[in-house]
């Protein structure tokens, strides 16, 4: 089920996230707005449009979230590809994603450490002395 969910989120996120949709969203609040003329904007005219609008966007969080949620993984396997690649890179940042918060934030301070200190100068220029 998880596979055929995963597949569906993905197919409506594509067209939700196309100009057409877009243009029919607007499309349906034009023509909700010229409807309030025949139903003299009545409390249940509202209704209509607020309960459509809630019950699409509680769907719509799902949809979003399970595709985000995919993208995140993909983006972070390739991320693990590119660090067992590269001969000089730290492997204990594969996976980093699954530890706790404490552990994210030690490793970004290691992170921030290294990045200063190979930025911190390092005395005169060779080529600009003699």
């Amino acid at each position: 089920m998880g596979d055929a969910f995963d597949r569906f989120a993905a197919h409506i996120a594509a067209i939700v996230g196309s100009a057409w949709a877009f243009l029919v969203a607007c499309l349906v609040i034009v023509v909700w707005a010229a409807s309030g003329f025949v139903f003299g904007f009545t409390d249940t005219w509202q209704l209509v449009i607020n309960t459509s609008t809630t019950i699409i966007t509680f769907l719509m969080v799902f949809v979003i979230q399970t595709t985000q949620n995919r993208e995140a993984r993909a983006t972070q396997v390739k991320l693990d590809e590119l660090i067992r690649a590269v001969a000089d890179a730290r492997d204990t940042f594969i996976d980093i994603q699954e530890g706790t918060e404490s552990e994210l934030r030690q490793a970004q301070e290691e992170s921030r450490q290294e990045r200063a200190s190979a930025e911190a100068p390092r005395g005169p220029d060779r080529r600009t002395a003699g």
